[in-house]
């Protein structure tokens, strides 16, 4: 199979773990639908052969362009971060793609699936494969989320991934380690995602931080957590950044600054209901790069699409090339 065809070709990447790891005996349902469809694809599974990041970079160096993310939230993630460091490796000897180069869809077996809500992919695995086979493309913006670490003027990264839906500092972060352990626990569904930020916001701690979005300061002191996103959903539906737009070039910043606990629970709602951003004490933005900078031994956890991926200070910025999805949006 030459590099020229498995361009053309998608490569499925399964992830086995998604769903209570019953995402392996739901994709021979998915397989089915395919095949029906008459779309031309190639999978591999996670596990032995390695986890979703490495399958997908190793499938890009073999040619594939075109990713069907086989999982839930963390799966689309790692697919794209796959992308991301492909991209970034071929780049370093010269190499000239970029994102709009690749494509990325999803078949929702996983627990999690926030990001389609955004996308307008639907649940139902036949008619997300249905607009597969109909070509519906998109497009969408891709985010590098850098772990940093500053001493006086100079910086380093110490990690860097990609994000394809919504990041979180503070309580944010560690309400997605919770539901993290509590997955592994075998439990699911939005009321885990509710009851784990009950817990985090009844043993909150507040920190403290400076936030500088495309070079002006925009928020510096106490806060609870932090939002930043292209998508609207997150942790079974919230919307802490409701008015994300996939493709505007923008990540969009919502801070919950340090509030009293019954002013925290009288507003929780309204991340379920596309209100939140009315709360007036929210300090809220929107732009290309946004960097947390905290203040002394304050750093908070960071997430990037439901996975820690370390502590601030961290960089988000928009990547100059978007990839292109697999939509229901017209």
């Amino acid at each position: 199979m030459d590099n020229c065809y498995k361009g053309m070709i998608w490569h499925a990447v399964v992830n086995v773990f998604a769903a209570s790891k019953k995402a392996a005996s739901l994709w021979e349902k998915a397989e089915e639908l395919l095949k029906a469809a008459g779309i031309a694809f190639h999978s591999r599974k996670t596990g032995r052969t390695g986890n979703a990041t490495e399958l997908t970079f190793d499938a890009c160096v073999a040619g594939y362009r075109r990713f069907l993310a086989v999982g839930g939230d963390g799966t689309v993630h790692d697919v794209l971060d796959g992308i991301g460091a492909f991209i970034e490796w071929q780049a370093q000897s010269g190499g000239k793609l970029d994102f709009s180069d690749f494509t990325l869809g999803v078949i929702p077996v996983g627990s999690g699936n926030d990001w389609i809500k955004s996308t307008g992919v639907p649940r139902d695995m036949a008619s997300a494969v249905g607009l597969v086979a109909g070509g519906c493309i998109g497009r969408q913006d891709v985010v590098k989320v850098s772990v940093l670490d500053i001493c006086g003027s100079s910086e380093r990264m110490l990690a860097a991934t990609y994000m394809a839906n919504v990041a979180g500092v503070g309580i944010d972060a560690r309400v997605c380690e919770r539901v993290n352990m509590k997955k592994k626990q075998g439990l699911r569904g939005r009321k885990l995602y509710v009851a784990s930020l009950i817990h985090a916001i009844r043993n909150r701690v507040p920190a403290y931080a400076k936030v500088v979005c495309d070079g002006c300061e925009m928020f510096a002191g106490a806060y609870l957590s932090m939002a930043f996103g292209v998508g609207k959903y997150s942790g079974g539906g919230m919307r802490q950044t409701p008015e994300a737009v996939l493709d505007d070039g923008l990540v969009d910043v919502t801070i919950i600054p340090d509030l009293p606990l019954l002013r925290i629970a009288r507003e929780v709602p309204r991340l379920f209901t596309g209100t939140f951003l009315k709360v007036p004490e929210l300090a809220v933005s929107r732009g290309r790069t946004v960097t947390v900078y905290p203040y002394n031994e304050s750093a908070e956890p960071v997430e990037v699409d439901g996975e820690v991926v370390g502590k601030a200070p961290v960089r988000f910025e928009v990547m100059d090339s978007q990839i292109n999805i697999v939509t229901g949006r017209g």
